[in-house]
């Protein structure tokens, strides 16, 4: 099972963001377990590089968290045609419609994110940690 993880359930790991973290653990934890394959978008690291940086005001402290989350997780590159078709979409959120590009472009089962609301138009599974838990834990 392949799933692109989106940049809010990153950060809610390394920033320990409650009520959030605990189930985005879990999700990595899977992911180092071998039990899912999964996916951040090169063009998400930018952002939890950033938004890591701005909470913990050590950039080795940055480096070393995110270092330690793709240790578990791949990362998803993103070409200049990704681009395009995330700009031809038209969604609201452009950062959104990348990472359902890179989905696709991985052929991604999953999408875990938790603004579900945002992939309206999604043909890939978008869903909250709690929901893909429970979903494997079904399986």
């Amino acid at each position: 099972m392949k799933a692109l993880i989106d940049t809010n359930i990153v950060l809610d790991v390394l920033l320990n963001r409650q009520p959030y973290c605990q189930e985005a653990a879990k999700i990595i934890v899977l992911s180092e377990k071998k039990i899912i394959e999964s996916y951040v978008s090169a063009s998400a690291i930018t952002d939890i590089f950033y938004i890591t940086q701005k909470e913990y005001k050590n950039k080795q402290v940055t480096i070393d968290l995110i270092k330690k989350i793709l240790a578990v997780i791949s990362v998803a590159t993103i070409t200049g045609n990704n681009i395009y078709q995330a700009l031809d979409l038209g969604w609201n959120d452009f950062e959104d419609s990348v990472q359902y590009i890179v989905g696709e472009s991985i052929s991604a089962d999953y999408i875990i994110t938790r603004n579900v609301d945002d992939f309206d138009n999604s043909t890939i599974k978008i869903v909250t940690p709690e929901q893909f838990l429970n979903i494997l834990s079904e399986e």
